[in-house]
Order: C-alpha cells, then sequence, then structure tokens
C-alpha cells in the first residue's frame, strides 16, 4: 500500500482539478489521478476542457471571428485592412500554445497548494482504495478517506459515421484541421456543431449542419432560438432539421453521407464531416467490480443533490452525472465536495447554471424557457430589448440579438434570462446572480446600469416586463 489521503480525486479536468485544489486549501491531504497523454508525450491537466474541447474551440472561434471583422466589418469602421489572408498552420499553432499555458499552469497550482499529482489511470477498487496504473503498467494502490471520481465524458459515436482518420472526425479532430475544407459536413446542431461550423464556415467553408430534431436548440427559449437560427442562416450556414444521417461512404478523399428527411432519401458529398451528437460518460473501467457504487444504464454515476455515491465517502462530480455536461457546472460541483469533505455546509442551486454558445453573436441562457414554465403551468410575464436600440452596439458594430427576461406573472422573481448579442455568455453573469439571490424583475429595474454598455439591454429588458422600458415602444400597458 502506497500512501494515504484524505482526499483523491480521479481526474484533473475542470471539475477534479478545482476539486483537488478547494480540498487542499481546506487542510486536508489531497492527490489527484490523471492519465491524459498531451502531444509531447507527457501527462497533462486539465481535461477535455482545456485540452480539446472548451478553450482551443474559444481560441479558434476568436481567431476566425476576428478574421471575418477585417475581411467585412473594418470598412464600415473606416479602416481599410487590404486583401486579409489567414494561415491555419499558424491559427493553430497559437491555439496549441495557450492550450499549453493552462494546463502546465494546473501543475503549478497543484504545487502552489500542495496537491500530489499521481499520473495514471485511476480505479476506485474500494470504498477507501484507488489503483493507479501508470502509462507502463505499472500499478499502485493508494488509501483515501474520501474518493472524488471526476472521470469526465468523452464524444458519442454514431454506426452510421464510423470514424475515419482525417476525414470523419468527432469534435477532437475538428481542431485540428489544418487547412481549411471546400465542403464541411457537421452532423449535431448542438452547441459544439455550431461553434465548429461557424469556424469553419467563417474561414471559408461551405458547411452543412444535419440535424435529426425538428425543433433548433430546444433548450433555448423559442424566440431567441429562432433569432439565433435566423443570424446563423444569414453567416451562410446550412442548417438541415429532421435530417436523420443513415449512412455513409469514403470514396478516396471525400465522403459521401446520406440522410432521410421529410423529402425521403438524401445524399451530399463533403470534403471533411464533424460528428457532434453529443458526448456520454467516460466511466468504464473507472469503479471495480464489488465496490458498490451505482451506475444507470446510459453510464452516469448515480449521486444525490450533494453528489454523494451509494458507497460512503465516494462522491462524483461532472460530466459522468446527471446535469448539464458545462466545466463550470462541474467545477463547482468540485468546491461543494470539497467543502463537505472539510466538514462545512455547503449546496449547489442546479436551477441558476449558466450555457453558453460562443457562436458570434453568442447565445447565453439560464433558468427557465417561456416553453419550460407553460409545461410547469407557472404563469410568467417577459419583456425583451432588442441590441438595435443599443447606442452602445451600434458603436461596437453589433446591433444583433436581443436579451429578454422571464419573470413570475405572480411574484414578479426572474424564471429565466435568455440573451443572443455580442459579449451574451458575459451578460448572463446578471440573470444568474439575480436568480441566485432570488431577485424580481424590479430588483433589475430599479438598479443603475452603466451607459453606453451591452448590458443596458438587459436592464430595458427587465423594464419591458412591466411595459415601462425607456428606449423602445412597449408593447404592454404600463401600470
Amino acid at each position: 500500500m502506497a500512501d494515504k489521503f484524505d482526499v483523491i480525486v480521479i481526474g484533473a479536468g475542470p471539475g477534479g482539478y478545482v476539486a483537488a485544489i478547494r480540498a487542499a486549501q481546506m487542510g486536508l491531504k489531497t492527490a489527484c489521478v490523471e492519465k491524459w497523454i498531451g502531444k509531447e508525450g507527457n501527462v497533462v491537466h486539465g481535461g477535455t476542457c482545456l485540452n480539446v474541447g472548451c478553450i482551443p474551440s474559444k481560441a479558434l472561434l476568436e481567431a476566425s471571428h476576428k478574421f471575418v471583422e477585417a475581411q467585412h466589418d473594418f470598412d464600415d469602421m473606416g479602416i481599410e485592412a487590404g486583401d486579409v489572408t489567414m494561415d491555419v498552420k499558424k491559427m493553430m499553432a497559437r491555439k496549441d500554445k495557450i492550450v499549453k499555458n493552462l494546463t502546465g499552469g494546473i501543475a503549478g497550482l497543484f504545487k502552489a497548494n500542495g496537491v500530489t499529482a499521481l499520473e495514471g489511470t485511476g480505479k476506485v477498487t474500494g470504498s477507501k482504495q484507488v489503483e493507479v496504473t501508470d502509462k507502463d503498467g505499472n500499478a499502485a494502490t493508494y488509501e483515501a478517506d474520501n474518493i472524488v471520481v471526476a472521470a469526465g465524458s468523452v464524444p458519442v459515436e454514431i454506426p452510421p459515421t464510423p470514424l475515419t482518420e482525417g476525414l470523419i472526425v468527432d469534435s477532437t479532430g475538428a481542431l485540428e484541421f489544418q487547412e481549411t475544407p471546400k465542403r464541411l459536413g457537421v452532423i449535431g446542431a448542438g452547441v459544439i456543431g455550431l461553434e465548429l461550423g461557424s469556424v469553419w464556415n467563417r474561414l471559408g467553408s461551405e458547411v452543412t449542419v444535419l440535424e435529426a430534431m425538428d425543433d433548433f436548440l430546444p433548450m433555448v427559449d423559442g424566440a431567441i432560438a429562432k433569432e439565433t437560427q435566423k443570424l446563423l442562416k444569414k453567416q451562410g450556414l446550412d442548417i438541415k432539421l429532421g435530417a436523420r444521417v443513415t449512412g455513409s461512404e469514403v470514396k478516396g478523399d471525400e465522403v459521401v453521407v446520406k440522410y432521410s428527411d421529410a423529402k425521403g432519401e438524401q445524399e451530399i458529398t463533403f470534403d471533411k464531416l464533424i460528428v457532434c451528437v453529443g458526448r456520454k460518460p467516460y466511466t468504464k473501467g473507472v469503479i471495480g467490480d464489488g465496490v458498490g457504487v451505482e451506475l444507470d444504464e446510459r453510464g452516469f454515476i448515480h449521486v444525490d443533490d450533494q453528489c454523494r455515491t451509494s458507497v460512503p465517502g465516494v462522491y462524483a462530480i461532472g460530466d459522468c452525472v446527471r446535469g448539464p455536461m458545462l466545466a463550470h457546472k462541474a467545477s463547482e460541483e468540485g468546491v461543494m465536495v470539497a467543502d463537505i469533505i472539510a466538514g462545512h455546509k455547503a449546496e449547489m442551486n442546479y436551477d441558476a447554471i449558466p450555457s453558453v454558445i460562443y457562436t458570434f453573436p453568442e447565445v447565453a441562457w439560464v433558468g427557465m424557457t417561456e416553453q419550460d414554465a407553460k409545461a410547469a403551468g407557472i404563469e410568467v410575464k417577459t419583456g425583451a430589448f432588442p441590441f438595435a436600440a443599443s447606442g452602445r452596439a451600434m458603436a461596437n458594430n453589433a446591433t444583433e440579438g436581443q436579451a429578454k427576461v422571464i419573470a413570475d406573472a405572480e411574484t414578479d422573481r426572474i424564471l429565466g434570462m435568455h440573451i443572443v448579442g455580442q459579449h451574451a455568455g458575459e451578460m448572463i453573469a446578471q440573470g444568474v446572480i439575480a436568480m441566485e439571490f432570488g431577485s424580481s424583475a424590479e430588483d433589475l429595474a430599479l438598479s443603475c446600469y452603466a451607459h453606453p454598455t451591452m448590458s443596458e439591454a438587459v436592464h430595458e429588458a427587465a423594464l419591458a416586463v412591466e411595459g415601462h422600458a425607456i428606449h423602445m415602444a412597449n408593447r404592454k400597458k404600463r401600470k
């Protein structure tokens, strides 16, 4: 038996590394196990988010957006940039550098906080035991009073489109293209599909998105989803709803995809195909036989509201448990669990977790949609404000989109906020804070917002809930 710890965390993604740092800050002897091998052949921290997810995709989204701005928008501002070109390989190198800086930063944070980094594959072999097998197959067993499983998730593969290196790829492969494909197919019009489709569309690809569902972004408020679809279509994304992929065939350097829609059987040819149909928990082999930790039929670890598993002292957080597969959700669960292990009272408000799609404009939301409220039998009142009426949006050349506030008709408590517009991902924090403190729409309406800012759209939307918006004509009668 090797060293004994107060806490061992399996996985150093945004859930795991945060849990480990927080536990160490609480005075607990903590270790964190990670097996991810980076491009240089060494174990790296950060999980999917830092290595092949949130961070690298945002680096590409930001670079490609600036490229489009320089091509089409600078002239409106009086900036003559001439012919602008994109060096895709240089863009990818910058992305890799950002990833390396951040993953290396976690190693530094572990050292600064006294977290022991264990390299290898972690497996819970008992209620207080973790087996760690390194890349050479050498195994060591560690003892811990508490274990936190933060194993994350992996992309879902579908039988009709088996991955083929360089041609049919998942989201990870789509971050490694070294040149812009002429014809790009994306299966799945979810967050990942729309973001990756946007990157390559901006860089010149003819992008077709095939989505099996008939509704576009069903998790987003209907009005916001409709406007987002319109804006993305205007940018050149060809989004085909109700298109169920039935098969594919690689012919030389091309991929022929077969799908069915309302018109019948269809066929389309691409140079590259990205499969973005969702993610599944990575729990296979993480829990040993006979440990007693319960998993559901989809592989998610069963936990209670405070992330306790069915085995005392064993917790699970992040993508491998219920709830949205979001890095910040995993991080907050990591903090909650570490605090609980340290003997503090802690809980998490799952009703106030924000979501963001980093297209341009961004789409962000928190809480209920109007459709959610209707299904729950809750009567609501809403207010919306278009960025077209915002002075700062005009100055920014970013007048597309709107902010929308949803409040309980009886109590005025904010139930949800939805935004499509520039910096929506930053502005949605106002809705998160408001909901966390049980604020009313009136609370936001009575707050003083800086002028001129994009956030004033949220202020005006809150005022519009009662028909009191100042900078647009109100649809409802003032009280």
